[in-house]
């Protein structure tokens, strides 16, 4: 199974660097923080549509 080209292997190493760096209490905060980004960053890009298809109709 790949994800962004990147393989099961890769993805357990780079899980347990982050691990290492920034410990199991913080991984959760972070998760936390990367999905609400990602959320927002979705729905700003919905907005800019909206607004190019309001002034497509105009």
């Amino acid at each position: 199974m790949r994800i962004f080209g990147i393989g099961v292997q890769e993805l357990l190493v780079i899980l347990l660097i982050c691990l290492l760096i920034f410990g199991a209490g913080k991984l959760p905060e972070i998760g936390k923080s990367i999905g609400k980004t990602i959320k927002e960053f979705k729905k700003s890009l919905k907005g800019i549509e909206s607004d190019d298809a309001e002034e497509k109709k105009q």
